[in-house]
């Protein structure tokens, strides 16, 4: 059967081609899964870093608006990618912190990353005129994957105690 053959027919009968990429709890080494997601982490930081700094459509580069954001001529739009770009670059920056804890030179890696974050910061504020974008937006969605990550944990520590503390009047 020819290899055309073969994917023609993977595809018409529904056959996952990528099942043999997931995650396997069993099978994959929790080392490796945490490599391949600081990899996948870095990356994002890197671009969404990258892409803060030096906007979609450039800087202006004459009169009175040189040195702004070009794409902040179009204040909503700007405002979404900005904000998705924060958040982006904010959750991977988490992983990456939260990934790495214990692990030598772990102050090192944390004031890289607050570093990182306050450069990124610094940039976008520096390119993108004050009337076009509500600051609050962007500074709450920064935050937004670490108050989530403490909401799981809270919910997780409230359910897991009630499950596992005292049942009868006796043991209280």
């Amino acid at each position: 059967m020819s290899l055309v053959k073969k994917v023609l027919t993977r595809l018409s009968t529904g056959e996952s081609w990528y099942k043999n990429f997931r995650y396997k709890e069993k099978e994959d080494k929790p080392g490796d899964v945490r490599n391949i997601m600081l990899i996948v982490a870095t990356l994002i930081a890197s671009v969404t870093f990258q892409a803060g700094v030096n906007p979609p459509g450039g800087v202006w580069q004459d009169g009175v608006r040189a040195g702004r954001a070009i794409y902040a001529s179009q204040p909503g739009d700007y405002c979404v990618f900005l904000i998705a770009n924060t958040l982006s670059l904010s959750a991977s920056m988490f992983v990456i912190t939260s990934l790495t804890h214990g692990f030598p030179f772990q102050l090192e890696i944390v004031i890289a990353n607050i570093s990182m974050i306050f450069t990124y910061g610094s940039a976008i504020f520096a390119v993108t005129p004050k009337e076009s974008v509500r600051f609050r937006y962007v500074i709450l969605a920064a935050a937004v994957p670490i108050l989530l990550r403490c909401l799981i944990q809270l919910f997780n520590v409230v359910f897991n105690n009630k499950k596992s503390g005292p049942q009868t009047p006796e043991e209280i």
